[in-house]
């Protein structure tokens, strides 16, 4: 596996090696070993998926708050997306700052979220099919969102004029500036 670091330390892209011929490929995503001699040191629990039918479909920025917090590692089985990662650990070097990298069904790339990242992507293709990991299961009272065009943010999502498809819950979230983190940086 390809394993490289991103201008947010501790966002990470994965490309596992592909071993194709005539009938497609294999790819091994995840092995829990190779990574932990690499430094990344994670227990997933829990799996998601998700299709967008429409290009366009933006679904972020969310996280789970403690206790509850998750590290994701995001990648795409069909389309492509422009995933984007955002620090929000209180008094990190780099908070406010994001990250954003294109993961497809072609190029093979993972994201790794990490707890204290706010974490979001816009869908680049109709009929994408995102897949992700997650290091704690779902609960309800700890998510949290943010304003996915918030201005402060800048993120461009690479949807030029086209107006992105949302849920009432994401058109909603509080923008950056109103946003109080119940994460800090420790320094790590």
């Amino acid at each position: 596996m390809k394993i490289e670091e991103t201008s947010l330390p501790g966002v990470v892209v994965i490309t596992p090696r592909r071993f194709g011929d005539d009938r497609g490929y294999f790819a091994e995503t995840w092995n829990k070993s190779t990574l932990m001699s690499a430094g990344l040191d994670f227990d997933f629990v829990q799996d998601n998926q998700s299709l967008s039918g429409q290009t366009g479909t933006v679904r972020g920025l969310h996280f789970q708050a403690p206790p509850r917090a998750q590290d994701k590692l995001v990648r795409v089985l069909q389309g492509s997306v422009f995933d984007v990662a955002v620090d929000i650990r209180n008094g990190s070097p780099t908070y406010g700052e994001w990250v954003g990298v294109e993961l497809s069904s072609e190029n093979g790339k993972q994201l790794l979220v990490p707890k204290g990242f706010a974490h979001g992507f816009a869908t680049l293709q109709p009929n994408t099919l995102v897949f992700y990991k997650c290091s704690d299961t779902y609960a309800a009272e700890t998510e949290g969102a943010i304003r996915f065009d918030d201005k402060d943010l800048a993120i461009d999502w690479g949807l030029g004029r086209q107006s992105p498809t949302l849920s009432d819950k994401d058109a909603e979230a509080p923008p950056f500036a109103e946003f109080a983190s119940p994460f800090s940086y420790e320094g790590q």
